[in-house]
Order: C-alpha cells, then structure tokens, then sequence
C-alpha cells in the first residue's frame, strides 16, 4: 500500500475532501477511494495530487472539478490539481471500512480471489458474472444464482 502524505498543516484540506463523494460509488469519498493521493501547500496554493482509478477514467475530470469546487466553496480559491499515475492506483487502497460500506450499498468489493464473488444481498458465493462492465467501467455485472438479484462487483486492480 501507499502512503498518503498528511500533516497538521493540510488536514482541514483532507478533511473537505473526505466530504466529496466519489460520483460513482456516493457511499464513499475520493480520499476513501484513494484517488486523493497527497495535498501540499505552496504559499497560498493548495495542491491536490490526484491518481485516478484508470487512467483514462470517465470520472478524472469530474473528480478534479468536484475537489476544486469543494475547495473554492470554502474560501481557497488558488487550488492546482496534479495527475499522478505512478504508481497506478489499485484496490489494495481501500480499506476494509471502505469495502464494507460498497457491500452495504449493495456493490461487492475487489476480492484478493476474483473468482469468489459474494453477492451483496443473500451473501452467497453461487454467482456467475452477466457482463464484464457494469454501471462503470471498473466493475462488472453478476447475479446471483441463489436470490437471482443482480449486483456489481467492484474489480481487483493490481
């Protein structure tokens, strides 16, 4: 796993942040997700280090968009968003509170075994995927075989 860099001086800023739900799974935050990597003050300029889940993600500009907007709501307006792609974001960055909270919502979260999939209503392991890409890019389409309620299934990245 990687570090995130905190410090007294920018936790106000990852505290904001942890308010801005990730638009594609709102039952967590972009600091959960992991894609806010590293927030640094530069004078008066707040800068966001940013690792998007792909990289070329659907919802990259969006989370800047979201993160600055956050941020400028609250009075800094001098904010610059860096991309970082090395290394490559991977599920090993969400923590299992973060995965409970995906299953709660009815997502099953990245598995070490991606051939055990649980679905998230019956908690069953008799599944079978229905479509490689879900509702997003980074999840697939499944149904259970026992309760026959389809779900997502958040995918392993590594």
């Amino acid at each position: 796993m990687v570090a995130i860099q905190k410090n007294n001086e920018t936790q106000k800023f990852w505290d904001l942040l942890s308010e801005v739900p990730d638009p594609e799974i709102p039952v967590i935050n972009l600091v959960e997700l992991g894609v806010v990597r590293n927030i640094e003050l530069d004078g008066q300029t707040i800068i966001v280090t940013v690792t998007p889940t792909y990289t070329g993600c659907p919802a990259k500009k969006l989370f800047n968009d979201l993160i600055t907007e956050k941020l400028n709501v609250n009075g800094y307006n001098n904010v610059e968003i860096i991309t970082q792609l090395h290394p490559v974001w991977n599920t090993d960055w969400l923590s299992e509170e973060t995965k409970a909270k995906m299953y709660k919502d009815g997502i099953s979260p990245p598995t070490d075994d991606n051939l055990v999939i649980t679905c998230p209503h019956c908690h069953s392991t008799n599944t079978e995927m229905v479509s490689q890409f879900g509702s997003t890019p980074c999840q697939s389409l499944y149904k259970c075989l026992d309760c026959l309620e389809p779900f997502n299934y958040f995918k392993c990245h590594r």
